[in-house]
């Protein structure tokens, strides 16, 4: 504890001499968090754990991942509906998302004249909630993260922002229980949490059709408790987040989103 509560006030004594030299050189409008970001960034202030455990435990969750994915052809897929008059793909709910065709007509792109392709349609085009939690310990920022297993993850298990859910998810189309920590961004403001980024958010529109999410930085207040509900997930520092950015495709593109504001 001694030397948590030393390096907490070594952030907060560094972190003043940072503000005050980098106060002539800001613009007129940023982001209530722009100038500590760019110093959590530039040193690893975790409180927690050190950069190799954290690099260990992930390497550890992705090595032990209770998740096996087999690819099995598409008619074969329980609960989706290929529509037999269009060749559309559903799911029984009639949520979640589509896929359908789209034709290209251009003649700006790598392939004169356009392309068919097929393409994925949120239903109802309501997209997702990409939310992550920020809390001061002893003061200093931390992030929470989760190591998420996806069936289409290179490696099964990449390191995801705090809540990552479809609106179709967090409404239970598919009769699963609701994500973990959906209120804390549903009801941010109820809750009076600070609102650090909040905004919808461009996704690949290669193989998305119109699609977005809603991406939340939101911090919460350090008295309060957060129910952590089991070990995949983990406070992680702003620095050490951009260092698992250099591994091998470690951090999903959700979180890469919502902090590249940062």
């Amino acid at each position: 504890m001694k030397n948590i509560i030393k390096k907490s006030e070594r952030y907060k004594k560094t972190f003043k001499k940072f503000q005050d030299a980098t106060r002539p050189f800001l613009a007129d409008k940023i982001y209530d968090n722009t100038v500590e970001s760019a110093f959590e960034a530039l040193n690893d202030w975790s409180l927690f754990f050190s950069i190799d455990e954290v690099k260990e435990w992930l390497v550890e969750k992705k090595e032990n991942a209770d998740f096996e994915v087999k690819d099995i052809p598409l008619n074969k897929v329980k609960d989706w509906i290929i529509e037999q008059k269009t060749g559309n793909i559903y799911h029984k709910s009639n949520d979640f998302f589509i896929i359908h065709g789209v034709r290209v007509k251009t003649n700006s792109r790598e392939k004169n004249g356009g392309w068919d392709q097929p393409i994925l349609r949120q239903v109802g085009y309501d997209g997702g909630l990409l939310g992550i939690i920020r809390q001061r310990y002893h003061g200093v920022p931390h992030y929470l993260c989760e190591a998420k297993m996806e069936p289409g993850n290179y490696g099964k298990v990449q390191l995801s922002p705090t809540l990552q859910a479809t609106y179709a998810n967090i409404n239970k189309a598919h009769d699963g229980k609701k994500p973990y920590f959906v209120d804390y961004f549903e009801n941010a403001k109820k809750h009076n949490y600070k609102i650090l980024f909040d905004a919808w958010l461009a996704e690949d529109g290669g193989r998305l059709h119109l699609k977005r999410n809603k991406g939340m930085l939101i911090e919460i207040d350090e008295g309060i408790n957060i129910d952590i509900p089991h070990d995949n997930f983990i406070w992680l520092s702003l620095y050490q987040i951009k260092e698992l950015l250099k591994e091998d495709a470690w951090i999903n593109p959700h979180i890469r989103g919502i902090l590249a504001h940062v």
